[in-house]
C-alpha cells in the first residue's frame, strides 16, 4: 500500500512515485551500508588516492555499460600512457579510439579526449572541482560530473547509476528492478537519501553502487549477505518479482555493432590508411557494411580520405570543439 499524494514519507518528499509508506528511514541504511563498505569494497585502482581526479573521470568513462573486467587492463594501460589530460590532449583522437581497443561504444573514447583538450585549454590541466564546470567539459554529463564530485572531491552528490537505481528501487521502493529509464522521482529520492555531510555523503554515492554491483544485483541478489535484508522494502515485501515491462538483454551478433566493432579493429591495428577493399573483408552483406563505416565516419569514429582509404581521426571531432 501506497501513500496518498497528501502524506510524505521520512524522507520529506511525496511517497506516491517513491516509495511504499513502510520502506525504511535513509538513516537507518547509512550506517550499515557504508560499514559494509568499509569491509568488503574491491581495492579497484581509481579507487587509490594516487589515481587522483583524472584517474576517477577516466574510470568513469569506461565503467558506462562495461564490467571492472573488461575495464581494468585498458584502464592501467591508458593511465600509464596519458597520466595527465593534457598528455591525451596531445595526441590525435584517432590514438584514444586505438587504444579504446575492445571496450564498446568507441565514442567514449572521443569524448574523453575531448574532455581532456577541454581541461587543459580551460582549466590548466586539472580535473575541475565544481560540479557546473564539470558538466561544462564535452562528453560529460549529469552522471560523470556527480561521480566525478563525488569520488575524486568528496563532495555530496547524488551519483545514480545502474546499480544504485536497482538497489534504490528494492530497498525504498519495494520493485524488483528501476524504470527502463531514469525518472524525476529516482532523482528526487536521491537527493534526499543523501546523508548531510559531504564526506558521509560521498561514502554513501561509492557504497551503495558497490552494494549494486556485489551484492544486489540484477540477476540472483545475495540478499543474505545484503547488511540492510531486514530493513529492504522489496525483501519485506516477499520479494515480487518485476511486473513492468519485459527486460530485454543487448543483442550483439549479427548487428551493426558488431560490424562497427570489425571495421574499426582492422583500423586500430593498421599504422597507414586502409583501403576500402581491406575492410570490404572483414563483413560479408554490403549494405549493412557500408551502413555500419557511414555511421562510424558520421559519429568521427573513422576518417576518410582520398583514394578510398579509411584511418582513425586525427582532429578534433565534428562540434568537439574547445
Amino acid at each position: 500500500m501506497t501513500a496518498t499524494t497528501s502524506e510524505h514519507s521520512a524522507t520529506g518528499l511525496h511517497t506516491t512515485d517513491l516509495r511504499p509508506i513502510d520502506s525504511p528511514a535513509p538513516t537507518d541504511l547509512h550506517a550499515p551500508v557504508i560499514d559494509w563498505f568499509d569491509r568488503h569494497a574491491r581495492d579497484l585502482p581509481w579507487r587509490r588516492p594516487e589515481a587522483g581526479a583524472w584517474g576517477v573521470m577516466v574510470s568513469e568513462f569506461m565503467l558506462q555499460q562495461t564490467p571492472v573486467n573488461r575495464v581494468l587492463p585498458v584502464y592501467e594501460q591508458w593511465l600509464a600512457r596519458w597520466p595527465r589530460p593534457a598528455d591525451l590532449a596531445a595526441e590525435p583522437p584517432g590514438e584514444a579510439v586505438r587504444a579504446w581497443g575492445r571496450l564498446g561504444y568507441p565514442r567514449r573514447a572521443l569524448r574523453l579526449h575531448g574532455a581532456a583538450a577541454a581541461i587543459t585549454e580551460r582549466h590548466g590541466g586539472d580535473v575541475p572541482r565544481e560540479h557546473a564546470q564539470l558538466l561544462a567539459l564535452p562528453g560529460v554529463g549529469e552522471y560523470t560530473a556527480a561521480a566525478v564530485a563525488s569520488f575524486a572531491y568528496g563532495q555530496r552528490h547524488a551519483v545514480l547509476d545502474t546499480n544504485v537505481r536497482r538497489v534504490f528501487a528494492r530497498a525504498f521502493g519495494g520493485r524488483e528492478f528501476p524504470p527502463t529509464a531514469t525518472t524525476a522521482a529516482e532523482r528526487r529520492l536521491a537527493r534526499a537519501v543523501l546523508p548531510e555531510d559531504d564526506a558521509t555523503a560521498a561514502r554513501w554515492a561509492a557504497a551503495t553502487m558497490e552494494l549494486g554491483a556485489l551484492v544486489c544485483t540484477a540477476r540472483k541478489p545475495d540478499c543474505e549477505n545484503c547488511p540492510i535484508m531486514d530493513l529492504c522494502a522489496w525483501r519485506r515485501a516477499g520479494s515480487p518479482p518485476h511486473d513492468g515491462p519485459p527486460r530485454r538483454g543487448q543483442s550483439y551478433a549479427g548487428t551493426d555493432r558488431q560490424v562497427r566493432g570489425r571495421l574499426l579493429a582492422v583500423l586500430r591495428e593498421a599504422a597507414e590508411p586502409v583501403p576500402q577493399a581491406v575492410l570490404d573483408a572483414v563483413w560479408d552483406e554490403p549494405v549493412q557494411r557500408a551502413r555500419a563505416l557511414d555511421g562510424l565516419v558520421a559519429d568521427g569514429l573513422v576518417e576518410p580520405l582520398e583514394g578510398g582509404v579509411y584511418r582513425l581521426p586525427q582532429g578534433l571531432p565534428r562540434g568537439q570543439g574547445v
